[in-house]
């Protein structure tokens, strides 16, 4: 009978011991190992990173990294790493941080109103991992761009201003060919048929609609300063558009930053097929990244016989059309006039 007792007890110890430890496991485990205060953080994981690098990475957000480590080395993650953007939400456990490391989130990734390729490159670059250097040398591969039918001159217009979602750790040339599908999926068979139907390249609506972008921030007046444009093609005229100098001086001075707001006779003389004052026909390239509404705006243009505009003093923000030279000099005097007033240099 002492025997009896003498193992009874020893298999309660034992048992209590196991539970013991089993609860300790399972608290290490499953209770909250945050430490931070806000709803949620975003981690990112670079490239290549190893355990080490991880923990440094999370050390701020964990409240237990004895916990953490426990966890992360019996879930095999210390050998399986993974890079990208992770979310931590607040009173997550070990096990929650560990499998919250093995699938990255996308980022909601967007461009727009950029002017040159090395700026939207850079823009790019602060939203996901690949530096703007990368992404630049990936977009300027001569074969790459051959490939897709693109050149140095009109590389910029392959991006089409939209919201896209990408993983944070994208590497330069999936971004590249992602951005070349997205360029061919918005040229659609309508979009193409509209293209063909005006007589331009879909590469020649794109440099058209960036001069209508800068022409005007007006979604609505879009569609007229598009017929403009078009009704002068269809004349022979030259395009003569502002935007297109100013572009012109920044090209030729590789001075991008600069303002000009107002443009003069020495600008006019600008040597640039940029220069639409200087040389017939639509630019090599966009001068901008023109929105998909200016786009839109010359696959649909308004039909008039306006072959002129000048900026408004009375409606600021739209423009005065005309269309004969006459109708157009006193519009731009009443213009000229209003801006010596304002002196706007």
């Amino acid at each position: 009978m002492k025997l009896r007792k003498i193992i009874g007890i020893f298999s309660l110890v034992a048992v209590t011991a196991a539970s013991i430890y089993a609860y300790s496991i399972y608290k290490d485990i499953f209770s909250p190992n945050t430490a931070f205060s806000e709803n949620s953080v975003a981690v990112y994981v670079p490239t290549n990173s190893t355990y080490e690098e991880v923990e440094a990475l999370v050390k701020p957000y964990i409240e237990d990294m004895e916990r953490f480590r426990m966890v992360a080395e019996k879930k095999s993650y210390v050998r399986n790493v993974r890079a990208g953007k992770f979310f931590f939400r607040r009173g997550m456990n070990s096990n929650e941080i560990i499998n919250s490391l093995r699938q990255p989130v996308p980022v909601k990734l967007s461009f727009n109103n950029q002017e040159t390729l090395p700026d939207v490159v850079g823009r790019i670059a602060q939203q996901i991992e690949p530096d703007s250097l990368s992404l630049y040398t990936a977009f300027t591969d001569k074969q790459f761009l051959a490939d897709n039918g693109f050149n140095e001159d009109n590389a910029l217009s392959m991006f089409i201003p939209n919201t896209y979602e990408f993983f944070w750790d994208v590497s330069p040339d999936k971004f590249r060919e992602r951005m070349a599908k997205e360029y061919r999926k918005f040229w659609n068979k309508d979009r193409l048929a509209k293209a063909e139907a005006l007589g331009l390249t879909p590469l020649e609506v794109l440099a058209l609609a960036s001069i209508v972008h800068k022409e005007t921030v007006k979604a609505d007046e879009r569609p007229r300063v598009a017929g403009v444009y078009l009704n002068r093609l269809k004349k022979g005229m030259k395009l003569e558009a502002d935007p297109t100098v100013i572009y012109a001086v920044k090209r030729e001075s590789g001075d991008y930053e600069q303002v000009i707001k107002r443009v003069y006779f020495k600008h006019l003389e600008t040597d640039s097929p940029y220069n639409t004052y200087m040389y017939a026909g639509i630019p090599p390239g966009p001068i901008a990244m023109p929105d998909i509404s200016a786009i839109d705006a010359v696959l649909n243009p308004e039909q008039h016989n306006y072959i002129y505009f000048c900026a408004s003093v009375t409606n600021f923000g739209y423009h005065e059309f005309a269309v004969t030279g006459a109708q157009h000099a006193k519009n731009r005097q009443k213009y000229v006039a209003w801006v010596n007033k304002m002196g706007i240099k």
